[in-house]
């Protein structure tokens, strides 16, 4: 199995290991459930709009939902918006359900939520629905030069 992510990556000799699975459902929630992962763990990589034509990555745990205000101030900029499929697609050259940090069309800002780096291993989207990457959460930080802050609130449940 090899993707662009995963080329890109060897390239740089960041190590990781390759998980497959049965793709019937795009979302961490469901990546996690079929590999056996922890939720907490599974890496969601989310494409925002920061203005302009200014673009970013925020890479969240599965069992969070994105602050847009955490983010903004994250970035340095005053506003922050998810951006849409289509958008997120042509920027990043992966399909939604399967969009990777790694081996991007075109060259992504991006900030990790602080609570990934306390885990030795996290899941992270490999370029393919179906396709994931376990690895370190400081060689996804090494890999991307992504900054580390809080990005993070979690719903009530």
């Amino acid at each position: 199995m090899s993707t662009r992510a995963i080329v890109w990556l060897k390239q740089k000799k960041i190590p990781f290991d390759v998980v497959q699975y049965d793709h019937e459902e795009k979302g961490a929630a469901f990546a996690a459930q079929a590999t056996g992962f922890p939720l907490e763990q599974t890496v969601k990589t989310l494409v925002v709009d920061l203005g302009g034509t200014s673009y970013g990555l925020a890479l969240m745990p599965g069992d969070r939902h994105l602050s847009l205000k955490k983010l903004a101030k994250a970035f340095g900029v005053k506003k922050v918006v998810m951006a849409d499929t289509e958008v997120a697609e042509r920027l990043t050259g992966y399909h939604a359900g399967g969009i990777s940090p790694f081996g991007l069309r075109q060259r992504l800002p991006a900030v990790m939520e602080e609570r990934l780096r306390g885990y030795d291993e996290v899941m992270i989207n490999a370029g393919q629905r179906g396709v994931m990457l376990k690895m370190a959460p400081g060689d996804i930080v090494r890999a991307t030069g992504c900054a580390v802050g809080p990005l993070a609130w979690h719903p009530e449940r």
